[in-house]
């Protein structure tokens, strides 16, 4: 047996040094899952072959020795060789595995192929360099040798996957590359250790040992401190393509340089550029791989936004894109129908968005199971909605009453209860579509709202007179445009004025006067209603005050525009009002239309409260038009109820005879301890009807039109009276089939209410003052006082 030198077992030790590596390396794979589990066990496997094989070749050659037949050496060293060789491979697998060095397998084949043109061209200057005639190394040239073609084949392989995983490893990649790079000291320990073998040179075996050890320990110290997530980018096309550029110039380079001094090809340089240009060309396919599957993602993505930007995302709908494009490709014979949701504004102001996106949801859902095939609806922005429909005019007409009265049905929300909304239509079916639309929209919501307009050509007409008289409006009040006529309120069936409703007149010198029909709506649509409102509300309490100066005993009353009554400081604004000008609160009558009760009642009732808080009563104005119910009626904190003309007129314009309707108006206000007035009375037929059916108050052209505040006061004084009024007889017990009587009824302090009573009431009692309807005719017997 042979006897060991000190390099030979010193390269021994350092071999076995390398096993706690290895180790290692195997319970990390094992504590892992996923990914990291298969990289470290690859790692730790491919370490043990390199490792087991290194051992087994070096422990042969102590015990047989180093100077045995050159046959011997090379098989030997071919055996060692082919060990770690295959030990490399799977420690190169395990690198590429390894999180974070490659996307998944399509991008981690991508790398060995750049890996093996790197490495290819590094062969094939190594082959140059090594050759006839330059042969660089000499004596020391290892031909004899065959059996470390293949670990030197792994040594380039290394150092090309280590420089492409340098560039393309998602960060932090400085750990993949320092286990690339071990492995590279591996593959390089095995090549020494065959060159070694082959040689018998006993520093080689030295060196292969150490290097072997550094090599696993680099690769186990990499594993360890790399347990981090990683940032992945999704560059499809790799960034650094001098991957491809330099191996080639360096192959180029090297073979000038090899011809020019007198060299030849053999085997191993046709190998070489032969891979070069194979890895190369297989690169090059997966690359153009890459780049149809990513084009095809990006004209499905586009394809995508392309949908998303033609759709809202709130209601599912198309948006203004979208409507557009189905205009351009709609067919000849197509009407458009647009929509708006009247009040809306105030839902958001009340409820909150949250609410108001609900509502416009379920807009959207009752929009799209109300279309036909081939239909498109849109949502323009805000509460604005659009239908393009097949069909002419006429359909489309008939289709938006459908929609009509889709689009007033309740709206139910969680928690909130039911919102009430109506809409306004309008309908084109020529020329430019959106734009007739959008004309018909906007005069249907100038005509009061709820209903649907066709467009007509004198639309355009009437949407530049909208534009002035909004830019005259903003200056109105300032030049003095703007005045204030009265309307009387009368006793009934005395005809005494008893209060006034202050009515806006606008007088302009060019356009001369302009109906409140007209610019009231373009007032609360510009915002000016606030500022006009207040205006209004200051000078009807002046005048007020003026009139109390003079001892005429009489109310006012102001109409209330739903935007300043969802004003939160409107309450303390009136209240300002009233200490400015010393009129006391119960004086002053605010009036809300009935279709503020569209909106969310809690809301409302609340702002009402809180006027009613300063002292002023409050009117609903409208009463009949179709929006309050019963219930809300009880629930409303309002003190009088003013009858809707509609009802006042209803009789004489279908039956002739006594209103039932004004009959039950009346009766249910005063069971509610409400005052009734009837408006609109404008025949001596209706007065009487309105007499019959036990109403107290009234207001009409048979009383008078609004007139200037001095032909009001010239009224008052005419009609002053004299001195005291005489009560009437008191009587001991009414007759069964008595009329209504009316009676003052005390309700807290400083506060009273007129009721009508039936005979049949318990608290229906004759007194020395009480007094029958003809007979309460002033303010202060009124409750007013």
């Amino acid at each position: 047996m042979h006897s060991p030198s000190g390099m030979d077992l010193a390269g021994l030790v350092g071999l076995l040094v390398a096993v706690p590596a290895v180790a290692y390396l195997a319970r990390s794979g094992h504590r892992h899952t996923g990914a990291a589990r298969r990289a470290h066990l690859l790692l730790a496997a491919g370490g043990a072959l390199v490792t087991a094989a290194a051992l087994a070749g070096l422990t042969t050659a102590l015990i047989t020795g180093h100077h045995h037949s050159p046959g011997y050496a090379q098989a030997l060293a071919t055996a060692v060789a082919t060990g770690t060789a295959i030990g490399v491979v799977v420690l190169l697998a395990g690198t590429v595995a390894l999180p974070g060095a490659a996307r998944g397998p399509a991008a981690a084949v991508r790398h060995v192929l750049d890996g093996l043109v790197i490495a290819a061209a590094i062969w094939f200057v190594g082959w140059v360099l090594v050759s006839r005639p330059t042969r660089i190394l000499g004596d020391a040239t290892p031909y004899r040798c065959p059996a470390i073609l293949v670990p030197a084949v792994l040594v380039v392989l290394s150092l090309g996957l280590t420089a492409v995983l340098a560039l393309h490893a998602h960060r932090p990649r400085r750990h993949t590359v320092r286990v690339s790079a071990g492995v590279g000291l591996v593959a390089a320990a095995a090549n020494v250790l065959a060159v070694g073998l082959c040689r018998g040179n006993e520093g080689f075996t030295l060196a292969s040992g150490l290097l072997l050890t550094a090599g696993l320990a680099v690769a186990a110290w990499a594993v360890r401190v790399a347990d981090r997530p990683v940032q992945v980018t999704g560059d499809v096309l790799e960034r650094g393509g001098a991957y491809a550029v330099f191996p080639m110039l360096a192959l180029l380079s090297a073979l000038g340089y090899h011809l020019a001094r007198g060299g030849t090809l053999d085997a191993a340089g046709y190998f070489g550029a032969a891979v070069v240009g194979l890895a190369l060309v297989a690169r090059q396919y997966l690359a153009l791989d890459d780049v149809r599957r990513y084009t095809l993602r990006l004209r499905q993505s586009e394809a995508h936004f392309r949908e998303l930007a033609h759709t809202d995302p709130l209601t599912g709908l198309a948006n203004r894109r979208g409507l557009q494009r189905a205009l351009r490709s709609s067919a000849r014979q197509s009407a458009l129908i647009g929509i708006d949701m009247d009040g809306f504004k105030t839902v958001n102001d009340m409820r909150g968005h949250d609410v108001g996106d609900a509502v416009l949801a379920e807009v959207g859902a009752r929009l799209r199971r109300n279309l036909l095939a081939g239909d498109v609806a849109a949502r323009l922005g805000g509460d604005e909605f659009a239908v393009l429909m097949r069909g002419d005019a006429d359909e489309a007409v008939l289709a938006a009453h459908r929609l009509l009265a889709v689009l007033g049905e309740p709206y139910e929300v969680d928690g909130g209860g039911s919102i009430f909304l109506s809409a306004s239509l309008g309908v084109a079916a020529t020329g430019e579509l959106l734009h007739d639309a959008d004309l018909a929209l906007r005069y249907a919501k100038q005509r009061g709202k709820n209903r649907v307009e066709r467009y007509q050509a004198r639309y355009d007409e009437l949407l530049r007179r909208r534009a002035t008289l909004t830019g005259e409006l903003r200056h109105a009040i300032d030049r003095g445009q703007l005045s204030l006529v009265f309307q009387p309120v009368v006793a009934l069936p005395s005809m005494r004025p008893v209060g006034a409703e202050a009515l806006l007149r606008w007088t302009h010198p060019e356009l001369g006067r302009v109906p409140p029909v007209e610019f009231i709506p373009v007032a609360e649509e510009s915002g000016l209603i606030n500022r006009i409102g207040a205006w209004v509300l200051e000078q009807a309490c002046k005048q007020l005050a003026e009139w109390r100066a003079k001892g005429h005993d009489v109310w006012l009353s102001v109409n209330l525009s739903p935007k300043e009554l969802h004003n939160s400081d409107y309450a303390a604004q009136v209240a300002d009002v009233l200490a400015e000008y010393g009129v006391p609160p119960q004086r002053l009558v605010l009036e809300v239309t009935e279709h503020a009760v569209a909106t969310d009642m809690e809301e409302l009732v609340r702002r009402l409260a809180e006027l009613r808080g300063t002292g002023v009563r409050i009117a609903l104005d409208d009463f009949g038009a179709g929006y309050s119910s019963l219930g809300q009626l009880r629930t409303l904190p309002v003190d009088i109820l003013k009858i809707d003309h509609a009802l006042v007129a209803e009789p004489e314009s279908r039956t002739g005879t006594a209103a039932p309707l004004v009959d039950v108006v009346v009766r249910l206000g005063h069971r509610l301890g409400l005052e009734v007035l009837a408006e609109g009375i404008g025949t001596k037929a209706q007065r009487a009807i309105v007499e019959e059916a036990g109403c107290r108050l009234g207001q009409g052209s048979l009383f008078g039109w609004g007139v200037p505040p001095e032909h009001f006061e010239s009224r008052l004084r005419t009609l002053r009276p004299v001195g005291p009024r005489p009560l009437p007889a008191p009587r001991v017990s009414p007759p069964i089939d008595a009329a209504a009587r009316s009676q003052v009824v005390r309700l807290g302090p400083g506060m009273r209410q007129v009721r009508a009573l039936l005979p049949s009431d318990p608290d229906f009692v004759t007194t020395s003052g009480d007094q029958n309807v003809g007979s309460v005719d002033s303010g202060r017997e009124m409750g007013q006082g």
